[in-house]
């Protein structure tokens, strides 16, 4: 696991940026996993940014976001279908087809969460994947508890997660489900890159550096794979 230290929020996202960018270049072909949530938004501002300036910047890119809720539209401004295309999706030259969020709306979520799993093996496998840290170090929707073998598959959201996300949904009720790729989906990936700005994770970052694996504290499953970077801000140490 190798740790790069930002001065701030904004060197972070830059960074994250930067190597997300460096990623298609090297390979415009490129498998990303995406994450949502409050920390990837600079990420996303600097690459839509630099992808402004040149063409056909994602054109061939393919791209699997980490999770979405269970039981609501896709329009619905809660939806991480809606935050993607407002931060990256409706801003660069991605492929509608190449872009692949579970789908919040499937008859049958467990079906769903299988067709996923095979449509990520079927492009190649995660190339380069993109996390958030939760506060207590769930990655993606994957709370504490979660077998670091576990696959793509519904889950129950807890009630500090809804609690969050509340914001989200304006009064609408905060759902109680969600699809999520799972640690071992994660885990297959050929790179990850971990991103946690603000004092809210200090306690989180403290004790991912310990080295300590345990159920208990999702995100450490992240030192069982060989490549892993962890992009974190001074305010978090």
């Amino acid at each position: 696991m190798n740790w790069e230290t930002l001065p701030d929020y904004d060197a972070l996202s830059r960074r994250a940026a930067s190597i997300l960018l460096e990623a298609i270049r090297s390979d415009p072909h490129a498998v990303l996993g995406l994450p949502t949530g409050r920390t990837p938004i600079g990420m996303y501002d600097r690459v839509v940014h630099e992808c402004s300036k040149q063409y056909h910047c994602f054109r061939e890119v393919t791209t699997f976001n980490l999770d979405e809720y269970v039981g609501i539209p896709r329009e619905h401004p809660g939806s991480y279908f809606t935050f993607m295309k407002q931060h990256l999706f409706d801003h660069v030259d991605l492929d509608p087809a190449r872009t692949h969020i579970p789908d919040s709306m499937a008859r049958d979520p467990k079906d769903e969460c299988a067709r996923y799993e095979r449509t990520i093996v079927a492009a190649g496998g995660l190339g380069l994947t993109f996390l958030g840290l939760g506060s207590n170090g769930h990655i993606a929707f994957n709370e504490p508890g979660t077998p670091f073998d576990s696959r793509t598959r519904v889950v129950e959201l807890t009630p500090s997660t809804r609690k969050a996300n509340a914001p989200l949904f304006a009064g609408d009720r905060v759902p109680t489900r969600a699809i999520t790729m799972g640690i071992g989906t994660i885990l297959d990936s050929r790179q990850i890159v971990l991103l946690a700005g603000g004092k809210d994770k200090h306690e989180a970052i403290a004790r991912l550096q310990s080295g300590e694996r345990t159920i208990d504290f999702p995100a450490s499953a992240l030192w069982k794979h060989a490549d892993v970077k962890v992009l974190v801000d001074t305010t978090a140490m």
